[in-house]
């Protein structure tokens, strides 16, 4: 919960604001500033103070205890300018949450926590627990002395300036050991410990034997991630108040399940009482991993407990983030998170020096030329297994005529796969004509490189005979020239000469540049590969200078809609004889999928093969 506190009658409308836009996350504590400040500070997991930031230190600095447990404070100004994470910027969550409130307000968020003003992932924001010198370490990163990464667990982390070698460390590990002077030993959540136990198992005697199982093979609690039995025993109270103690979630699996996991020491005992021979090993064991302590009985006689240890092997990740169509403004939220996130970025590289100044200090970049799509889509996948948070751009969507394809292809579901979609070159020239995208449309790639033209020219036979507004892609190279000519043709059997063609070049780029004309008047020869064209349908009209494609809403009647408009006027009208229902929400024929390579981004290199067309189209 956050809670929010204001002075004055600026204030609380600010306060109200955030209260309005977070209503589930947010508590309003009026009264006395001080009275509120600490009722608030006690209460709540962060605080947003609508004071000046000196009276917020004068009201919180006798109530200070432990950065790893202080709530995190936010002031913001009278006049709604600045939101200053004060105390807590990492343990607290102060520094995330003056971004957000920012964002909310229009305010500008001041972090001046040191790794955070030079983009460097903080040691205590990784998700992880985190032991020794992060003070030390962290100022060894910041100042550029070679600090040593010794990953004993493979697990994915963000980016960090490491080295070999160096005086001082970051140690990624399960085992029980103490940080060295100048180390920093992060622990990963890389144990699951599988656990039986009789009906009326003591709570303590369930701990006592995960704790020393745990003590005895030399590995750490704080990398404890799940205890895991089976489904019959969810509600056995020793389990889940063990699992409670420990601080980490109980995850359970049915029997049948259990019973098919190969296990060194099966028994008759549980497979008559649940259904399955093994129920500690094979619940540790059932998602994969090395056996580190086999079966094992509690100490007490009977022994109403048993348990098992495996170490997981850390998921690598794999993000295939689209960048939109060249404009820095046009990279969403999402694509630069991920960006930030990734410790290894796979791409093109033209699009690599687009986002170069994105990466956090420490990225690992592997770069390569047109051509080398399979190799980028592989190598991506192999980084991922090899356990590392990897990133592999393409322009646009990149699920569109992009490496989202090929990368999925190669992958399996031993890698985490994230998907983040971006603006496609025919949305941003769509923005830039009008609404030529208003009814149904598609997109058509007009390079044969990897697709027979006989296919291409029955799509686009389809594409025309269903009025479908077209968009083309790739459609002209200096080595080929006669494949736009040919798909216009065929549009024109279909449609009237005066049809309206946009024509963008480099959409959303500096040097943009738009056209309408109509079907008969398109020259070809004006079109090249940093081009897109699109083709309206027979209800497309220029109105204003724009193309424009009537969605045919009811509401557009037969007095007030302009005549292309107009119900019965086109196909597209025909949408005014269904029954009066909310309409359809206005998104392209594709489900949800944003955007395509920006098709711009490719030099003209080559006649001999079509290495002219946008990278993706070698794909």
């Amino acid at each position: 919960m956050i809670g929010l506190i204001s002075a004055t009658a600026a204030g609380a409308a600010a306060r109200d604001r955030l209260a309005a836009a977070w209503p589930d996350r947010t508590r309003v504590y009026d009264g006395p500033v001080g009275d509120a400040v600490r009722s608030a500070f006690a209460e709540c997991e962060r605080l947003v103070c609508f004071l000046a930031t000196g009276a917020v230190v004068r009201l919180v600095a006798p109530l200070l205890d432990d950065k790893r447990t202080d709530p995190g404070v936010v002031c913001v100004d009278e006049g709604g300018r600045f939101a200053v994470s004060l105390v807590g910027g990492h343990g607290g969550g102060a520094n995330e949450l003056a971004r957000a409130v920012g964002e909310v307000l229009g305010a500008e968020p001041v972090v001046t926590t040191a790794t955070d003003a030079v983009g460097l992932a903080g040691l205590d924001t990784l998700g992880m627990p985190v032991e020794g010198d992060v003070a030390g370490v962290s100022r060894a990163l910041l100042d550029g002395e070679p600090v040593a990464l010794r990953a004993e667990v493979a697990w994915p982390l963000p980016p960090l300036p490491v080295a070999a070698e160096g005086a001082y460390g970051i140690r990624v590990t399960d085992r029980a050991v103490e940080p060295a002077a100048g180390e920093v030993v992060l622990r990963p959540p890389s144990l699951v410990v599988g656990v039986g136990a009789s009906r009326g198992a003591p709570v303590d005697e369930v701990l006592g034997l995960v704790e020393a199982a745990l003590r005895e093979a030399g590995l750490s609690a704080a990398s404890v991630a799940e205890l895991a039995t089976v489904d019959a025993k969810a509600g056995e109270p020793g389990i889940v108040g063990a699992a409670g103690r420990l601080g980490v979630p109980l995850v359970t699996h049915p029997a049948d399940e259990l019973a098919g996991v190969e296990v060194p020491n099966p028994s008759d005992a549980p497979l008559a009482a649940v259904g399955t021979p093994s129920v500690a090993e094979a619940a540790a064991l059932v998602r994969g991993g090395e056996l580190l302590v086999p079966k094992r009985k509690s100490a007490a006689v009977p022994a109403m407990a048993t348990c098992a240890v495996v170490r997981r092997p850390g998921r690598g990740r794999l993000a295939v983030v689209g960048l939109g169509p060249g404009a820095r403004d046009l990279v969403t939220p999402r694509a630069r998170a991920e960006l930030r996130r990734a410790s290894v970025l796979v791409g093109l590289d033209q699009y690599v020096d687009q986002i170069r100044d994105l990466l956090r200090p420490g990225t690992r970049v592997l770069e390569s030329g047109l051509g080398a799509e399979e190799e980028r889509a592989r190598t991506a996948v192999e980084e991922a297994r090899r356990g590392h948070a990897v990133a592999l751009i393409g322009s646009g969507d990149a699920g569109v005529y992009a490496m989202a394809s090929p990368a999925l292809a190669e992958a399996s579901d031993d890698i985490d796969v994230v998907g983040v979609p971006g603006v496609t070159a025919a949305l941003a020239a769509g923005a830039v004509l009008g609404a030529p995208l208003g009814h149904d449309h598609v997109s058509i790639s007009l390079s044969d490189l990897h697709t027979p033209w006989e296919v291409i020219e029955r799509r686009v036979r389809a594409a025309a005979e269903a009025d479908l507004v077209v968009t083309f892609y790739n459609p002209r190279s200096r080595g080929r020239d006669w494949q736009l000519p040919k798909a216009l043709a065929i549009l024109a059997e279909h449609r009237e000469p005066t049809t309206p063609v946009g024509v963008v070049r480099n959409a959303s780029r500096a040097d943009e540049s738009s056209r309408l004309c109509t079907l008969a008047a398109l020259d070809p020869a004006t079109v090249d590969m940093m081009t897109v064209v699109t083709v309206g349908n027979t209800a497309t009209r220029e109105i204003a200078g724009r193309m424009v494609t009537p969605r045919g809403y009811r509401w557009q009647t037969r007095e007030t809609a302009p005549p292309a408009e107009r119900p019965g006027s086109s196909p597209t009208a025909e949408v005014s004889a269904e029954p009066d229902v909310p309409a359809e929400p206005d998104v392209p024929a594709e489900p949800d999928v944003p955007a395509e390579p920006d098709v711009s981004a490719a030099p003209d290199v080559s006649a001999a093969r079509d290495v002219s067309a946008t990278p993706e189209e070698t794909l």
